[in-house]
């Protein structure tokens, strides 16, 4: 390998492959155990820079700036979003000495029309790139094609429209997620039970996100023949919980055979506080994303299961991307599906300690 007459460091190499330096230094001296997977990613970063050996001396001599700008939800501290937030911030940081700039613009993620303003606002800064979290579908679209009129890449993350002339996609399969969600809550339920199936209003439509999922849960049953199950669609409010628990007090009022409970947004930590003031913690209850609150209901059978993604890696592998392809000229992979992480009491201590 001809590495001592090139400006290559092991921390670029290492930044390229998303690995550590560690893991570079052993696959350079073959000492040390490390995965298939990551030998690959080093090898193959290494004999792109055989074949380029000063492709990365001349992106640090170049004077382009690049300005990234992450469209992305308002959120609290310990919400499923800041996880995305540490990703992107994490990933500018290793990416800084290559001239790249990140900025973060927020809508909120109830209000459609947030998201058209704020998306206004980005088309008349003119980035060099956009990530974007595509809540609301069709507000999206308008603002990919203008995007794509204009040349901006983008990169979709949490969920995909197909459709759009996307660069790269970091996330579940959301449809499959929600398959996977039916297959866990509905398994072995007794005849004529019912299922709450809770979503959050919006302003708009409903979250592209949730509609892939839900509709993979609607093809479980399906497939399945699962008639004798009777869906209980329940919308619940995000800022007023005590509306929202007035509202399931009165389902359960109403309906004697409730044996599970479903929401397909990360926010099943309110639902099984409601749940455990009912004292309706017999209900089986599924809902998504590693978040501090949810860990402490499935730890205490609240939650039965967890569905989680490692929002915070696929934000970095987002950027790092973007990066490969507008800096080091570098072809990438379109689709990048995570994997869905079923957590439950009994393996989230280990998943916690060993998670990447």
């Amino acid at each position: 390998m001809k590495t001592q007459n090139t400006k290559i460091r092991i921390k670029d190499i290492a930044t390229l492959a998303g690995v550590s330096e560690g893991t570079v230094d052993r696959v350079l001296h073959n000492r040390g155990e490390v995965s298939e997977k990551s030998k690959a990613a080093v090898e193959k970063i290494l004999e792109e820079i055989n074949y380029s050996p000063n492709l990365l001396a001349r992106s640090l001599a170049s004077k382009k700036h690049y300005r990234f700008i992450c469209l992305i939800p308002a959120h609290q501290v310990a919400d499923y979003w800041e996880s995305v937030e540490t990703g992107f911030d994490s990933a500018a940081h290793d990416y800084l000495q290559y001239n790249i700039h990140l900025e973060k613009q927020y809508f909120n993620q109830f209000d459609a029309n947030s998201f058209v303003t704020v998306s206004s606002q980005i088309i008349q800064n003119k980035p060099d790139a956009v990530f974007i979290a595509p809540i609301f579908r069709d507000e999206t679209l308008n603002l990919t094609r203008e995007l794509t009129s204009r040349q901006i890449p983008f990169s979709f993350i949490d969920s995909m429209i197909e459709e759009a002339d996307f660069l790269t996609y970091y996330g579940q399969d959301s449809f499959q997620s929600g398959y996977v969600a039916a297959k866990l809550l509905l398994n072995s339920l007794p005849d004529n039970a019912q299922v709450v199936v809770i979503r959050t209003k919006r302003k708009g439509a409903e979250s592209n996100q949730t509609i892939a999922r839900k509709n993979g849960f609607m093809h479980f049953i399906s497939e399945n023949g699962l008639s004798n199950i009777e869906l209980l669609n329940i919308e619940m409010t995000d800022d007023d919980e005590n509306t929202n628990f007035e509202l399931l007090r009165e389902v359960f009022d109403l309906n004697s055979n409730i044996k599970a409970a479903i929401t397909f947004n990360s926010k099943v930590c309110r639902l099984a506080k409601h749940l455990k003031t009912l004292n309706r913690i017999d209900v089986r209850l599924i809902g998504y994303d590693l978040l501090e609150e949810n860990v402490k209901y499935l730890k205490n059978d609240v939650v039965s299961y967890l569905l989680a993604q490692r929002p915070d890696k696929q934000a970095y592998l987002t950027v790092r991307d973007m990066c490969a392809e507008l800096i080091f000229k570098q072809k990438v992979k379109k689709i990048n599906h995570v994997p869905i992480d079923i957590l439950m009491k009994e393996n989230i201590e280990y998943y916690m300690q060993f998670r990447e």
